[in-house]
C-alpha cells in the first residue's frame, strides 16, 4: 500500500527536526529587508521568486493567494500587508504577479461545474447564490497581468490605513526564467505625488 502525502510529509519532518536542518533557517519574525510581497501561489514561485529576488529565509513577509489579486481594501490579504507594516517592521509593498497564470481568464462558470463534479450538491451551489454569494464576481480572474498587479496596486496605495508615504510596487515575474519586470514603481508614484501638492 502506497504511504499517504501526509503520512510522507510527517515522517520527512521527525527527520528534519531531528538532523536540525531548521538550525539553516533560523531568524527572527521581522523581514530584515523590510518588504512585504503579495504574490501568486503558482508552484512554479516557490524557490524561483525568492532566488530572483536574492530573498532568504528571513528577508520578507510573503503573502500569496490565486493570483497575487487584492479584491478587498479589508479583507484578509490587506489586513496581512496592515500588520506587516505596523507591527512587523515592513516599510515597503510588493505585488507580484506572473506571466502564464491561471488566473488569466479563468471560467467562474466551469469552476462551480467542477465543484459539482467532485461532488459539492447543487442544492449547496443555488442556496449560496441566492444568498449573494456572486461565484462569477468571488471566483473572477483577469484577462491582462499587468492591469491586475496595477489595480491591487492601486486598492493597497490608495488605503486609508496604509501608512503615509509607503512605496508600493507592482512587478510581473516570469514563472521559468525568474525575469522581472516593473509595471509599476511605488518611489516614483511618490515623487509625482509630492510634486503635485
Amino acid at each position: 500500500m502506497q504511504m499517504r502525502k501526509i503520512d510522507e510529509i510527517l515522517a520527512y519532518n521527525e527527520q528534519f527536526v531531528e538532523n536540525k536542518e531548521y538550525e539553516q533557517y533560523l531568524t527572527t519574525r521581522y523581514p530584515d529587508k523590510k518588504i512585504v510581497i503579495v504574490t501568486c501561489m503558482d508552484a512554479r514561485l516557490t524557490e524561483l521568486l525568492p532566488k530572483a529576488m536574492n530573498l532568504k529565509n528571513g528577508d520578507a513577509k510573503i503573502i500569496k493567494n490565486a493570483g497575487a489579486i487584492i479584491t478587498s481594501p479589508f479583507g484578509n490579504i490587506m489586513r496581512s500587508i496592515i500588520v506587516a507594516l505596523y507591527e512587523l517592521n515592513a516599510h515597503e509593498v510588493l505585488i507580484i504577479g506572473h506571466h502564464e497564470c491561471g488566473m488569466a481568464a479563468i471560467d467562474p462558470e466551469q469552476v462551480v461545474s467542477k465543484m459539482v463534479n467532485r461532488g459539492v450538491p447543487e442544492n449547496v451551489i443555488h442556496t449560496l447564490h441566492h444568498s449573494g454569494v456572486n461565484f462569477t464576481r468571488w471566483l473572477q480572474g483577469f484577462n491582462s497581468v499587468k492591469e491586475s498587479v496595477e489595480n491591487s496596486v492601486d486598492i493597497v496605495r490608495n488605503h486609508p490605513l496604509l501608512p503615509p508615504g509607503t512605496p508600493v510596487h507592482g512587478l510581473i515575474i516570469h514563472p521559468e526564467t525568474g525575469k522581472l519586470e516593473m509595471a509599476v514603481d511605488g518611489y516614483e508614484y511618490l515623487r509625482a505625488q509630492s510634486e503635485n501638492r
